[in-house]
């Protein structure tokens, strides 16, 4: 009922802003118009807030038809994939598992605004059947000196490409294998700091870093209950995670344009519940991942993206150098598991006719799949899986997609299994929403 209350008075909201395209790209500056900032150290003149009472508001629908040839397993063979079967603690948790038929994902409702002149703010509420999840909320500074801003809050990592885009900015109907396996299907999405350093260079480059309370169930996981009374387990207060990343775009005209990255982060705790029905068994210690990212986008001047070409990719490394420390069995207590991973996806989009895409992407994770134990080390052999889709967006607040998805997946107690996936995706959008990123 607290939701559907919530949901009325959002979309009755909507009937008294403005509406702008949700999925157009950027026109105009990337900041929101609002006043202008005051001097840092203050002005004698009086803070207003120009939207205080006017926050643009949008409200993205998304939902798919889906169904596979594994009679609706396909989502669990995944979950299996050698090396990177899920243990997880409390954290864990997606956009929502798809069953066969019709599904309806995570309405997304986003309430931002100019707060004053020294300050931007923006909420991302996802709505399911289930409630409502505050997916980001977050204040950042409008100008600081020599380049610097600052966001605090809850957000989504500026780590890789993709890890800050939300669902309906993704090209495909599903996160890339590397990020779900590694870091979930949400990303690495916390709460904490991002400090960003925009030099005045001939090229733009972006560095940033992040201390974050470590809550992400692939690099930064606590266990909270099962194990509180079983010993073993430290408790270690926040901020648990760190991050940091470069974003290079050297300037290549009005037509092409080019994004490098790379990045890397750290965590000072990360637990993982690998119990089953017979014995209790927890492992902790340390991780921490590398990666670099590229995007390639070229404009062909033509309408309504006819002949525009996007290219990305992103190459990930994890380790994971945990013990167990706590068991059933005691003799198993402080023995050493270093788990070592990779993965990567790169997929390519194009415009073939005003208002049409055809896309491919290729995922693969395990390359590099060990786990190194005291008196063995455990090889595992890579997953992957290969994607197509086909793309319609009849006006900028729609987006109508097919996507066919073939998994091929490595299984922990050896073998393959291999699965076909089928989308129908439709995306509707209401409202103002702002610019997209590069």
């Amino acid at each position: 009922m607290r939701s559907a209350k919530f949901f009325t008075g959002a979309l009755a909201a909507l009937c008294l802003t403005s509406v702008t395209p949700v999925f157009a790209q950027p026109t105009g500056p990337v900041q929101p118009e609002g006043l202008q900032p005051f001097p840092l150290f203050g002005s004698s003149r009086q803070i207003t807030s120009g939207t205080a009472f006017n926050p643009a508001i949008s409200v993205i629908l998304d939902g798919k038809y889906y169904t596979d040839n594994r009679r609706g397993e396909a989502g669990e063979i995944l979950e299996h994939a050698a090396g990177f079967d899920g243990h997880h603690g409390d954290h864990d948790h997606g956009h929502g598992e798809l069953s066969r038929g019709f599904n309806l994902d995570e309405t997304e409702i986003v309430f931002s605004a100019t707060v004053d002149n020294y300050f931007d703010a923006m909420l991302n509420l996802a709505v399911d059947e289930d409630g409502i999840e505050v997916e980001e909320v977050f204040g950042v500074t409008r100008r600081l000196p020599a380049g610097l801003t600052l966001k605090f809050g809850k957000f989504l990592s500026g780590i890789g490409y993709i890890n800050q885009q939300h669902p309906h900015d993704w090209d495909f109907a599903d996160q890339t294998l590397v990020y779900e396996l590694m870091f979930g299907d949400h990303g690495i999405n916390d709460i904490g700091l991002q400090l960003t350093w925009l030099p005045k260079l001939p090229v733009y480059t972006l560095f940033g870093v992040e201390t974050l309370q470590g809550r992400n169930e692939g690099i930064a996981n606590t266990i909270d209950h099962g194990a509180a009374d079983f010993g073993g387990l430290r408790e270690r207060s926040g901020p648990r995670l760190f991050t940091g990343f470069v974003k290079v775009a050297p300037d290549l005209g009005f037509d092409h344009a080019l994004q490098l990255g790379l990045f890397g982060g750290g965590a000072r705790l990360h637990q993982e519940d690998h119990s089953d029905d017979d014995e209790r068994e927890y492992l902790e210690g340390d991780s921490w991942f590398a990666g670099v990212d590229a995007v390639y986008k070229y404009d062909a001047g033509r309408s309504y993206g006819h002949g525009n070409l996007t290219l990305q990719g992103e190459y990930i490394y994890r380790v994971k150098d945990l013990r167990v420390a706590a068991a059933d069995d005691f003799d198993e207590i402080g023995d050493k598991e270093k788990f070592k991973q990779d993965g990567f996806y790169v997929q390519a989009k194009y415009g073939f006719a005003p208002r049409w895409t055809a896309a491919a992407r290729l995922d693969m994770v395990g390359l590099y799949n060990r786990i190194e134990k005291d008196a063995r080390t455990d090889k595992f052999d890579d997953s992957r899986r290969y994607s197509a889709n086909l793309t319609f967006n009849p006006t900028e607040f729609s987006r109508l997609r097919m996507q066919f998805n073939h998994g091929d997946i490595a299984q922990e107690g050896g073998g393959r299994e291999n699965y076909n996936q089928f989308f129908v995706q439709y995306q509707i959008a209401l409202g103002v929403h702002g610019a997209h990123k590069f």
